[in-house]
């Protein structure tokens, strides 16, 4: 029952992008908060990364729940993680950048599954009205067949 309900809710999402949005930006986020023995350059750096990672979280979260906003999140999320390459630490060192590109374009390409109606299969197709045919549309490059 609660696994039937759980997958149910993460096929009507883009549940995947979502996830690799979220991670990337727990790990921009994350990383300059990591002592110093670690961290490429210090100061100023610190703040757009907390921003970003902070971000692609929020976008990551609106893609699991607000599925209509998929593009636009996906979109952002992509553009952030690139921006994340060169503002912060080389975009956690390129894994916080590869995950939010990945993130983000899964998030973009998710298409809902259409579900099927009450009463067996998809709308029946409409019949052409009696006594027409269909004409054949003109070939754009002059040639007859």
């Amino acid at each position: 029952m609660l696994l039937s309900r759980w997958r149910r809710w993460r096929r009507g999402r883009p549940f995947w992008g979502g996830l690799f949005a979220v991670l990337a930006g727990a790990w921009i986020c994350v990383l300059p908060l990591a002592p110093l023995k670690i961290m490429l350059q210090q100061g100023i750096a610190g703040i757009p990364s907390v921003l970003m990672g902070v971000i692609m979280i929020v976008l990551g979260l609106t893609a699991w729940f607000s599925p209509r906003q998929r593009g636009l999140a996906g979109v952002l999320t992509t553009l952030i993680a690139t921006a994340a390459l060169v503002l912060s630490n080389l975009g956690g060192f390129l894994i916080g950048t590869l995950l939010g590109i990945l993130g983000g374009g899964l998030m973009f390409a998710w298409q809902p599954v259409a579900t099927p109606r009450a009463g067996g299969s998809a709308a029946p197709a409409r019949p052409s009205p009696a006594g027409t045919s269909p004409t054949p549309h003109p070939d754009p490059q002059g040639a007859q067949p």
